[in-house]
């Protein structure tokens, strides 16, 4: 008897252990995929100098091709006060509106994004348990854009 709950024990053990590896792994495929996700968005915000805003231009079918390609998705993800697409979001700011008074310098028609995509865990028992985690997301700014108008 002594034998067949020692076995039980170490059984149980090891499920336990490929249950943690399997999850930390499937943490880091999805945060990788979240992370070149945000990356691209911003690399491609720049090369279009900000024109981005709106679903049918280049630089949309251009982030949402991409993002079908890697197999990124995050449903459902919406932030307050962002535009959000297929998983991400993204917020313009003007840089003459956070320049202190009085200060004047060339370019002020400058703005950047805010960009943030979310790592999907999708995990049934842990959505329910906490169906709010935000702690789970990715965010990048792009660099200073004077936009082409």
């Amino acid at each position: 008897m002594r034998d067949a709950f020692g076995g039980i024990v170490n059984l149980s053990m090891i499920v336990i252990f490929l249950v943690l590896v399997c999850g930390y792994l499937a943490f880091n495929v999805n945060y990788t995929k979240a992370f070149r996700v945000k990356n691209y968005i911003i690399t491609t915000m720049e090369q279009y100098e900000g024109n981005c805003e709106g679903e049918n231009t280049a630089c949309a079918q251009k982030i949402s091709n991409y993002i079908h390609q890697i197999g990124y998705s995050a449903p459902d993800f919406k932030i307050d006060g962002y535009t959000c697409h297929e998983g991400y979001c993204y917020q313009r700011f003007d840089v003459a509106d956070e320049k202190p008074e009085g200060v004047v310098s060339e370019g002020d028609n400058q703005i950047y994004f805010k960009v943030v995509t979310q790592i999907n865990i999708d995990i049934p028992i842990i959505n329910k348990i906490m169906p709010g985690l935000k702690i789970f997301q990715v965010s990048g700014n792009t660099k200073l854009i004077t936009p082409f108008e």
